[in-house]
Order: structure tokens, then C-alpha cells, then sequence
């Protein structure tokens, strides 16, 4: 029986090789890894941006309405003649005469903020542009769009009116002299419930007409602001 076995013509079997299959391929996954980062990337920075953006708008609008400072107005309300008090000057012999008006302002603050100032206010009263006299002002608080009165012991030097003697004397005779008080008194402004905190000064600069001798403010006139 003739075998079918094929041969290499000397008999013997040639082995057979089969090629091992080959592994499969997975897809790299490096890509879509980079990917999801650069993705994880442009969020965290498009929403970094955003947030910045709000508290750039956020702070825009607290300077142009709640750090907006406006400034206070101010009013004298009364005038009253505490003491004339006399003073002999030696060797000289001379008579100096200080006269003590107790003064009542009334301001008002138009802010979101109060207004608290400590000791350091301070007035200066000058007459046809001599000063006659000066006042510091007591510690105080003036409420968020509120009112408040600042009261002051002003002292007038009447040794200091000695050169314009003959004009003052004129002014009482017509019943009325008019003086100028400036006015600096220096604090802290609480905004937000005084989460915030700043410094500032209030100014004011008062043309007065007194009445003689009632000593009523006839007219007034002031300039008030405010520096932060």
C-alpha cells in the first residue's frame, strides 16, 4: 500500500510550522490621557478667568456705590457766649481779653458709612483774614446717611482784633460782623458693618454772619469734602 504521506524524496517528513498568532492590537491610550488633561486645563483656567472677571465687576461696583465716599454737609445751628475772660499781661501792662463762644454744628453724612473721628479735630477762626481765635473738637460719631452735631468751645483772641479795631467796631455798630471758621477733623469711615476699614478727613470752610449782640447766625455759607 503506497503511503501518501508526502516526502522530501529521502523518506522522511518535513515539520510543519505554524506561525503563532500574533498579539492583538489594543489602542494606546496615551493620547486620549493627554487630551483629558489639556481639556481639564482649559476649565480650570476658562473658570479662574471667570471668577476673577466677577470680582473685578464686583469691586467696580462697591468704589462707584459703596466706597463712593460723598461728601457731608454742614450747618452751624447755634452760637452762644459762654465767658469773657480778662487777662493782665506783666511787665508790659497789657489787657488781653479772650471771649469763649460755645458753637453747635450740625452735619450731615450723606455716605453707606459711618464716620467716627477721635481726638485731633481741630477749628480755626480768622476775621478779614487775621486769626482771632482756634477750637478742638471732642470725639464723636456721625451714623451712615444720618445726622449728628459737633460741639466746640471756640476761643476768640480779642487782643488779636487790635489791628482791624476801628473795622470791627464799625461791624458792631451796623449790628453784624462776619468771620470764617476752617475746620479739619480727621477719622476713620466703617463700611459694611466695618468689615472695611478706612482712613479719612473731613474738611469745611464757613463763611458766618454773627448778629450783634444776639450773636445769631444772620447767613452762612460753606465748602465741606472729604479725603480719603
Amino acid at each position: 500500500m503506497a503511503s501518501s504521506t508526502a516526502g522530501n524524496g529521502t523518506g522522511s517528513v518535513l515539520p510543519t510550522h505554524t506561525a503563532a498568532p500574533s498579539a492583538p492590537a489594543w489602542p494606546s491610550t496615551s493620547k486620549p490621557k493627554e487630551d483629558d488633561r489639556r481639556r481639564c486645563a482649559c476649565v480650570c483656567l476658562l473658570i479662574t478667568l471667570a471668577v476673577l472677571a466677577a470680582l473685578a465687576i464686583t469691586l467696580v461696583v462697591l468704589f462707584l456705590t459703596v466706597l463712593k465716599v460723598r461728601d457731608p454737609t454742614t450747618r452751624l445751628v447755634s452760637t452762644r457766649l459762654a465767658g469773657v475772660a480778662p487777662r493782665l499781661i506783666f511787665p508790659a501792662m497789657s489787657l488781653q481779653l479772650n471771649v469763649t463762644l460755645l458753637l453747635t454744628v450740625s452735619v450731615h453724612n450723606p455716605n453707606p458709612a459711618s464716620f467716627t473721628y477721635d481726638a485731633g479735630g481741630h477749628t480755626d477762626l480768622t476775621y478779614r483774614g487775621a486769626h482771632v481765635g482756634d477750637a478742638e473738637i471732642d470725639p464723636g460719631r456721625i451714623p451712615s446717611r444720618g445726622d449728628g452735631e459737633v460741639k466746640l468751645a471756640l476761643t476768640v483772641q480779642a487782643d488779636r482784633l487790635a489791628d482791624d479795631l476801628a473795622q470791627l467796631v464799625a461791624d458792631v455798630e451796623s449790628g453784624s460782623v462776619a468771620m470764617e471758621a476752617s475746620t479739619r477733623i480727621p477719622g476713620r469711615v466703617s463700611i459694611l458693618g466695618g468689615l472695611i476699614k478706612r482712613h479719612a478727613v473731613a474738611y469745611s470752610d464757613c463763611s458766618f454772619v454773627f448778629g450783634v449782640p444776639d450773636m445769631k447766625v444772620r447767613s452762612q455759607q460753606c465748602h465741606d469734602r472729604t479725603k480719603l
